[in-house]
Order: C-alpha cells, then sequence, then structure tokens
C-alpha cells in the first residue's frame, strides 16, 4: 500500500495513514470497496482518503439512493413482493432489459470470483448499479406515483425489488454491512421465513434464459448515443427542454423502439442514422502550394478563390473514386489531385458534433417557431410541476391553471395547451388573474416573464 504519490508510506516520510481514522469516518465497506476496485490484489495501491470517498460515492451511494426510492414507494404503497410475483408481470422493454442486465453481471461476477478476478467483478457490479440508477429508475421514475397498482406500477415494483434483493446477495462477499441493512428491510420486513441474515443465503445464480445479448448490445449503443447527445446540448447551451428537430448519428444503429427512447431523453422530433460523415462536417480546401505554386505561379490567386467556392465533400468523393477537381481558370481547365489540395475539416453551420469510440453524433440546433413555442410550453410544464409540488397536491390531483403574461408567451401556451393540461392534469388552462385562494408564483420563462398560479379542483 503507497501513498497518492506512488511512495512507500513510513513514519519518516510522515505519510503513514492511521486505518482506524478511515474506519471511523469512512467505513469498513467503504474501504473493502476501495481496496477491490484499486486493482488486481497484487499490484501495489495507492491510499488516500479521496479515493475512497470516490468509491463511497460512485457505488456505495448510488445503490444506497436506489434503495432508498425503492423503500420511499414501496412503504407508502404498503408493496408486498409475494403478492406480486415476478413471473406473472408484464414486463416493458426497460423491464427486460435490466433483468438481462442482472443475470448477466451475475454470471460474470460467478465466473470472475472463481478465477480471483477480483476487480473485474468489481467494476461489473459498479457498472450495473450506474445503469440501474441513472438509466433504468430514472427512466421509469413516475411509474412508482399514483395511488394504487394501477397499470404497471406492480411490475415495475417487482423487478426493482428483485434486482435489489439479487444485488444484496451478489454484494454480500464484497461490502458485508452495507447489504446486510439493505436486506433486513428489503426482505426480511415483509418475509419473516427468508433467512435470517443475507449471509445465510445463497449466492445469486444466473438465469440464462433472461439475458438477451442483443438487447443488452441495442441499450449500450443507444446509452453511448445519448450521453454524446447530452454533450451536444451543453456545447450548444440547449436546455433539455428545448425540443431539437433532429440527432445525426454514424458508427452505430438501433432499432425503433430504442430510437424512441432516444428521442424522447434527449427531446428531439427525428434520430437519423447515417455512414456520411458529410451530414456532420464540411471541408474547406486550399492549395498546396508546394505542388501547385511551381506550376501555375500567378494562377494560385484564382485557384484559391475557386476552392473556396467548392464543394469539398464532392470533391473528397472524387479523389476517393481515383478521379481530379477539374477547375476552370481563365478559360483553361486545371486537374487538381489529392496531392494538390489541403483539407480543412469544419463543424457545419447549426449543428453540434460530440465523438467518442467510433461513435459520431450532430444536434440539430436550429430552432424554428414551433419548436421555440414547444420549449416554452415544456418549461412552463416543469414551473407546474414545482408549484404543485410546493403547493403540497397529490400526484393524482386534478388542478386549475391560469397564467399571466405577454403575447408572446401566450400564443405559444395556446398552441400547446392540451399537452400542457394533459401532463400537469389541468381541468382548465386560462389566461386571466389568479383566483383568490390559487397558489400564485412569477417565473421567467426562457426569457419571458409569466405569473402562474395553480388551484386544487
Amino acid at each position: 500500500v503507497q501513498d497518492r504519490d506512488g511512495r512507500k508510506m513510513s513514519k519518516h516520510l510522515g505519510n503513514v495513514v492511521d486505518p482506524w481514522s478511515v474506519l471511523n469516518k469512512q467505513g469498513a465497506d467503504a474501504v473493502r470497496w476501495y481496496f477491490y476496485t484499486a486493482g488486481a490484489p497484487w499490484l501495489p495501491s495507492r491510499f488516500y482518503d479521496e479515493a475512497v470517498s470516490e468509491g463511497q460515492r460512485k457505488f456505495m451511494s448510488t445503490l444506497w439512493n436506489t434503495y432508498a426510492f425503492y423503500i420511499l414507494y414501496a412503504d407508502i404503497d404498503r408493496f408486498v413482493p409475494a403478492e406480486h410475483p415476478l413471473a406473472e408481470q408484464q414486463l416493458t422493454l426497460m423491464d427486460r432489459w435490466i433483468l438481462s442486465r442482472l443475470n448477466s453481471t451475475i454470471r460474470q461476477v460467478d465466473e470472475g470470483l472463481s478465477q480471483y478476478r477480483i476487480p473485474e467483478s468489481a467494476w461489473a457490479i459498479e457498472k450495473l448499479v450506474d445503469e440501474l440508477s441513472n438509466w433504468y429508475v430514472r427512466r421509469g421514475r413516475t411509474r412508482f406515483w399514483g395511488k394504487g397498482m394501477a397499470g404497471d406500477k406492480a411490475a415495475a415494483f417487482a423487478v426493482l425489488g428483485h434486482v435489489l434483493e439479487s444485488l444484496c446477495r451478489l454484494i454480500a462477499p464484497f461490502v458485508p454491512y452495507m447489504s446486510e441493512a439493505m436486506y433486513q428491510n428489503l426482505v426480511r420486513s415483509v418475509d419473516p421465513g427468508a433467512p435470517e441474515s443475507v449471509h445465510l443465503c445463497d449466492f445469486p445464480v444466473c438465469d440464462d434464459a433472461l439475458i438477451d445479448p442483443d438487447m443488452e448490445q441495442q441499450m449500450d449503443a443507444l446509452l453511448s448515443v445519448v450521453q454524446l447527445g447530452r454533450a451536444c446540448r451543453n456545447q450548444a447551451a440547449l436546455k433539455v427542454r428545448q425540443p431539437a428537430s433532429a440527432l445525426y448519428v454514424k458508427g452505430v444503429r438501433f432499432d425503433s423502439q430504442y430510437a424512441e427512447l432516444a428521442r424522447d431523453e434527449l427531446n428531439v422530433k427525428d434520430i437519423v442514422f447515417t455512414e456520411d460523415a458529410g451530414a456532420f462536417t464540411g471541408y474547406n480546401l486550399k492549395p498546396q502550394l508546394r505542388t501547385l505554386g511551381p506550376k501555375y505561379g500567378k494562377l494560385i490567386g484564382r485557384i484559391t478563390a475557386l476552392l473556396k467556392e467548392a464543394d469539398g465533400a464532392a470533391a473528397l468523393a472524387a479523389f476517393d473514386r481515383g478521379e481530379p477537381l477539374v477547375l476552370e481558370v481563365d478559360g483553361a481547365e486545371i486537374a487538381l489531385t489529392r496531392d494538390d489540395v489541403l483539407v480543412e475539416t469544419t463543424q457545419k453551420p447549426g449543428l453540434a458534433t460530440q465523438e467518442d469510440h467510433g461513435v459520431t453524433v450532430a444536434l440539430d440546433t436550429v430552432l424554428t417557431d414551433e419548436l421555440i413555442d414547444e420549449g416554452y410550453a415544456r418549461e412552463v410544464i416543469s414551473k407546474l410541476q414545482t408549484m404543485r409540488r410546493d403547493a403540497g397536491f397529490d400526484v393524482t390531483d386534478r388542478i386549475h391553471v391560469t397564467y399571466d403574461t405577454n403575447d408572446k408567451l401566450a400564443a405559444a401556451l395556446q398552441a400547446w395547451e392540451d399537452m400542457v393540461s394533459g401532463v400537469v392534469l389541468a381541468l382548465s388552462f386560462e389566461r386571466t388573474n389568479a383566483p383568490e385562494g390559487a397558489y400564485t408564483q412569477a417565473w421567467d420563462i426562457n426569457g419571458e416573464q409569466a405569473v402562474l398560479s395553480v388551484k386544487k379542483a
């Protein structure tokens, strides 16, 4: 064990870490997890406080927050897993995917531990927990809202409960205290007949029937596109609630049901797959003076002007076919080869582009009036949902909404009235003064000022 700079710990250097100070501050499980993920057991580990905290944040806190989310809503709805068997549920695409990921991870960890591949096994668990929290639960959060077990709410509870219970047993050898605390509340509280401790349970066994490699591969491709799409929005300073017309994707493809998830997650109207880099990029052409100077001398100025006006993508395509780029200069034809031209790659106007591991995405950032109006409407939806919570309304309560604003914003809200009313459960949505007893608040809606009110119906 070395210090953060790779030096051997010694009292002489003053870089010794007292184990008890770390155990008392961050806990035994956090220390264990750090050593599992820091590298192979036979390699030196650089041990320092922040490294342990990073593992706590990325893995332990993420899993605990997901567990706490499930417990919160399971307590509210008095959900008992035995009354809603997983085998009897109608599963969504996301349900089937997370069950596939769970079982493929169980197989990977089981095989990894049997061959003493400790870090690889811990990294596989960490990846599953990240996907569970930041994709499955976040995408399906609204499934847990509302009263009763209407719709696919029971399936959402059954799947998340099953995944968390399986994770308790999967992580028990790694983080014994955390897994035990979760197990007692997840399992023993609703099933007194279950084994007294998670450490008396069997290690989970992979169910090969639930693994769908194609589904996992397509979802991986989708997640890479979503990550790059978010980066495009950040690059263009475009809020997620502002719809965009299209996202162009090069390097991966996935089926329409996954594309629908991407459209909704990134708030774009269309996902366009292409293998033509010209969809994202432009090309500026300049003369290669080393080859053209000796041959054309005084004509270089005219050649430069013509190259500036030329279609760069078409010229490159011609070069790829072994054909020259022919220019007409003062009545004479000049044939240029690939060696005669310098090519400068540029980003096309109106696009924000990101690339990683062979996947390139480009977000169309040109906003039409209709897209801008929908952006206003989605921003108002967000504000009204916040006001519903602040006013203490139940998620199923019907409300009346009023708004007082300028003509520009009012026209946008009138155009999208049905969408806004449907999402916020509004029985009425009117441009007027707030009624007596309504909860009222002033807002900035993408630069436009508005006063909104909500009142329970």
